[in-house]
């Protein structure tokens, strides 16, 4: 079993730079308190980690 995050979007990408926008779409983020289920891998883990203001990790499974 692949080890996963569960991801929460906190804040808002209104006012944002654009490449912070497409981050969120890129984790499949786009809405207030939306939540999304991901693979554990360094390449998102670099994403979130470019984006801490914007979402947090809730919960890491496996």
């Amino acid at each position: 079993m692949a080890k996963t995050i569960i991801v929460k979007q906190i804040g808002s990408p209104i006012r944002r730079p654009e490449k912070q926008r497409q981050t969120l779409i890129g984790l499949g983020l786009n809405k207030m308190h939306k939540t999304r289920e991901l693979e554990d891998t360094p390449a998102v883990r670099g994403m979130v980690n470019k984006i801490p203001h914007l979402v947090t990790i809730i919960e890491e499974k496996g």
